[in-house]
């Protein structure tokens, strides 16, 4: 801590971040206690510590006002829109704020977002001016007052934010929407709508995502005839639309430079155009750790300050008029490249250098990061939980304070290449907490792919690709031939990339860390790397050196030597190994006990951040995910083992004529529900998964489950399903060598000793038939089975229907009970019959099924039959993920409630 009283600024603003991040952790009473706490422990600090009154003073100034800043921040960050509206509805004019979803305006804004097209999804960001409900009165947002509730508080000066979710009716609209641009002034007509919360446990919460983008309402709207675009004055949002419009242009030319996948490519490394890179392409980035190659940052910035101040002196331009120039060029790039959190970081850091440069007061780049930081915290205090914002700071200060340390290590290499390695190393290891607890992932060959590939790319691709990309407007044949080397650059990127991430076995998944767990990593890892590389500057050719700290005697005793011997001042003396005296040994051995503690701390750390959410122990678990309109059931036994249970599935219902609608990366609920989810429960591999039957809301999103987690077997129920989905998840399971079975009546898994599945349906094939046979309609099929768990007992049953419930009940001899009956069909009202409810007396009822299904499920004769019985019954529609732990046939339930 005494680091902090030297570096006054980097103390100040720790603290500040300090304050905010507790304040947002937990609620203001319980922060004011725990500041009270501080507050005392104070006087006892500056005692015992021996720290100076005014600066604890300071410090504990800077945490309660960061504190203070971001609760200001929170109380003012309320939506006017309902506010509003709510005070029609005290005048007896209006409704509840609660049911304001679906409700029909027409508004007036500005838009202060990029225009995102993407198929027939137009995504935008508007600030509003005002809206009127339709068919009622207006609520003007431009006065600091609403007209009709002048006493109101908590309004947002300027006119609060909406996201716009706008759906295209037809391919001629696309020339439409590909005209509007931040800046413009447009009226709006759509329906109000609430973001939707996280559904599932760990879950996205795209309602949070916004509040913290100080947006709170959705308008949806339908056709490009619902915005009318006005005439709108100059300000800041008609010029970052022209920087836009410049942005499109730029990208357009790299279109002409590079084919197909590679311009996306160029797009992300070059001018911060993300979106645009093949999603397949963007994977294989994502599971070796490279995204931060397309965000614009320090690197980026660094590479072409240093290209423009290079080139300024090769023409003799003075060292101060070439700083000056850069110290203009460095905002424009940051507006040209899309105003990220990273790049921002960067632009101040470089601004604040340059100045401090061209001054001389350049000392320390540890206080220009904390100024950068400050800067960016008061500008927009929700910074602080923007991901590229941490990422960014976590990685410049990582390399600044660890690069040192690690660099004694590879003192025997060359310069270049210890330094190469120090620093990538140094990002692998601070960058590590941060990417587990957001992506739950990491790849032991991040650390080869980032010393292979970032060198290459940032010092290779990114300069020429920049240069083909001015000498474009030169000539344009001059930049195609520049871009030929970056194209056999780039296709030997990706194929680097594609190659490392075929390697099976090296992808870890993690559970997402708590703050103490990333806190003790970070304290850990440095107090490994200081002591080593204390150590490592006492080893001279084969010697050890004494430590000037820990053996003052000895070292007097070698300048007496020195002296005497009439050595050069610059010469140095060293013992060798093993003459030390006592006090000596027990201090370097104290060190060694030191070092030795802290790797196993570490150690055990890392072992138990990488266990499952879940792990082995007395209790099993069921989670019922919430996949919309189908199924998905993990299922964890006491040993650990996983079995997942169908996948769910996004239904198309799209037709040839509709292709222009389909997104470039579309959303599909086995990518981006069930694959984040077992990442996030930590779940390393699944030891079965059983496809119930073949629907696509079943098994749709299993092909994305088997193409990131080793699989041991898949259960299927003997016949095929006529799909492509069916067909690509067979030659997956093939081609990875998955044993796959055909599960019958009588089959009997037994994960560990508590766990058992019992099969009841389908029945046993003909042993004569080789092959299996395609079934159209599946759900008669499913696949029926008792799942009995530490005492309590489970069933499954698909989508079956109520012919195949009776035929299975024929075949039931012995009178059998379940405590949980997973209901068939989303509760439709084929299945679930009277006789199916007596005969296994359920007392828990769940039903899967989507919030806005347009099935009509779950039936209500279905639930009727389900009350009559005194059922408890849940649903994934109004509870979101129900789990159930299960102990000596104690059953606990809880459930998200979205």
């Amino acid at each position: 801590m005494r680091r902090l009283l030297r570096r006054p600024l980097t103390g100040i603003v720790c603290c500040w971040i300090a304050g905010s991040a507790l304040a947002h952790l937990i609620d203001a009473s319980r922060f004011w206690l725990l500041w009270s706490g501080i507050l005392l422990l104070c006087p006892a600090i500056c005692i015992f510590g021996r720290w100076p009154w005014r600066k604890l003073g300071v410090l504990l100034l800077a945490f309660t006002v960061g504190a203070v800043y971001w609760m200001y921040n929170e109380s003012r960050n309320v939506s006017q829109i309902s506010e509003g509206l709510s005070a029609l509805e005290s005048s007896g004019k209006g409704t509840e704020q609660d049911k304001l979803d679906g409700l029909s305006v027409r508004t007036i804004g500005t838009i202060v977002s990029d225009v995102e097209i993407d198929g027939d999804r137009v995504d935008f960001t508007v600030k509003l001016s005002q809206i009127t409900r339709l068919g009622g009165e207006k609520v003007d947002q431009s006065n600091k007052a609403n007209q009709q509730n002048q006493e109101g508080e908590g309004n947002i000066p300027g006119g609060e934010k909406a996201r716009v979710q706008l759906r295209l009716a037809a391919p001629e609209q696309l020339k439409a929407a590909a005209t509007w641009r931040r800046g413009q002034e447009i009226s709006l007509t759509g329906s109000l709508e609430r973001p939707q919360t996280a559904r599932n446990f760990g879950g996205f919460d795209y309602r949070k995502y916004l509040h913290y983008q100080r947006i709170h309402w959705l308008i949806k709207s339908a056709g490009s005839e619902a915005v009318t675009v006005l005439p709108g004055k100059w300000g800041a949002s008609r010029f970052l639309g022209t920087v836009d419009t410049l942005r499109v242009s730029l990208g357009e030319r790299l279109e002409r430079l590079f084919p197909d996948w590679q311009a996306g490519y160029m797009k992300g490394l070059i001018i911060g155009l993300q979106d645009e890179l093949e999603p397949a392409k963007y994977a294989q980035f994502t599971q070796l750790g490279l995204t931060h190659i397309l965000a614009i940052s320090g690197s980026h910035v660094a590479i072409n300050v240093g290209i423009i101040f290079g080139l300024l002196r090769l023409l003799r331009v003075s060292r101060e008029t070439a700083l000056l120039v850069v110290l203009i060029f460095v905002p424009a790039y940051v507006l040209l490249t899309g105003f990220s959190p990273s790049v921002i970081r960067s632009g101040i850091m470089t601004m604040l250098g340059i100045y401090l440069l061209r001054r001389g007061l350049m000392k320390d780049s540890i206080n220009v990061l904390s100024a950068a930081a400050l800067l960016m915290l008061l500008w927009e205090p929700y910074f602080l939980l923007n991901v590229s914002f941490q990422l960014s700071f976590a990685v410049t200060a990582g390399l600044i304070i660890f690069v040192p340390l690690i660099r004694p290590y590879f003192n025997g290499l060359p310069a270049k290449v210890s330094g190469t390695l120090a620093i990538t190393l140094a990002a692998q290891i601070v960058s590590f907490p941060l990417t587990i607890y957001y992506f739950n992932q990491f790849s032991l060959l991040s650390l080869l792919a980032n010393l292979l590939l970032v060198p290459v790319i940032g010092g290779i691709a990114l300069p020429l690709g920049t240069a083909a990309l001015l000498l474009s407007f030169l000539a344009f044949p001059l930049g195609m031939w520049v871009a030929v080397p970056v194209k056999l650059l780039n296709s030997a990127t990706f194929w680097t990339t594609e190659w490392l991430g075929s390697r099976s076995g090296f992808m870890t998944y993690w559970k997402s860390p708590s703050l103490l767990w990333i806190a003790l990593f970070y304290g850990f890892c440095f107090i490994l790397l200081y002591l080593g590389a204390r150590r490592a500057k006492l080893h001279v050719g084969g010697q050890e050196a004494i430590d000037d700290e820990t053996a003052p005697l000895s070292r007097l005793h070698g300048q007496r030597e020195e002296k005497r011997n009439q050595r050069p001042p610059s010469v140095k003396v060293y013992r060798i190994r093993g003459t030390y005296s006592l006090s000596q040994w027990i201090t370097v051995h104290q060190r060694v006990l030191l070092r030795s503690a802290v790797a196993i701390s570490l150690t055990m750390m890392l072992w138990f951040g990488y266990a499952p959410e879940n792990d082995k122990g007395a209790v099993g678990h069921l989670q019922f995910i919430d996949v919309g309109q189908g199924d998905c059931t993990l299922i964890t036994t006491p040993s650990g083992a996983n079995i997942l249970v169908d996948g769910g599935g996004t239904v198309s219902f799209g037709k040839p004529s509709d292709a222009w609608r389909k997104r470039r990366d579309p959303y599909e609920v086995g990518a981006k529900t069930v694959v984040p989810l077992l990442k996030k429960r930590g779940i390393h591999r699944l030891d079965a998964m059983i496809l119930t039957h073949g629907d696509q809301d079943h098994i749709g999103g299993l092909q994305a489950v088997l193409e990131q987690f080793p699989v041991d077997a898949v259960l299927i129920n003997g016949s095929l399903a006529e799909s492509k989905t069916m067909e690509k998840i067979m030659n997956t399971a093939l081609n990875r060598h998955i044993p796959i079975y055909s599960a019958y009546r009588g089959m009997v898994l037994k994960p560990d000793e508590r766990t058992r599945l019992d099969f009841l349906y389908p029945l046993p094939q003909d042993k004569k038939t080789a092959s299996l046979p395609y079934a159209e309609d599946q759900n008669p099929r499913s696949i029926v089975f008792r799942l009995e768990m530490n005492e309590a007992a489970f069933l499954f049953v698909g989508d079956l229907d109520e012919a195949s419930e009776e035929e299975v009940l024929k075949l039931e001899k012995t009178e059998q009970r379940v405590d949980v009956l997973k209901v068939a069909h989303h509760g439709s009202k084929t299945s679930t019959t009277e006789d199916w409810l007596s005969y296994w007396k359920p007392a828990v009822g769940v039903i899967s099924v989507g919030a806005t299904n347009r099935y009509g499920h779950p039936h209500e004769s279905v639930l009727t039959r389900l009350q009559k019985r005194g059922m408890a019954v849940f649903r994934t529609d109004q509870q979101g993920e129900i789990q159930i732990e299960v102990q000596n046939g104690f059953m606990k339930v809880r459930y998200k409630e979205p």
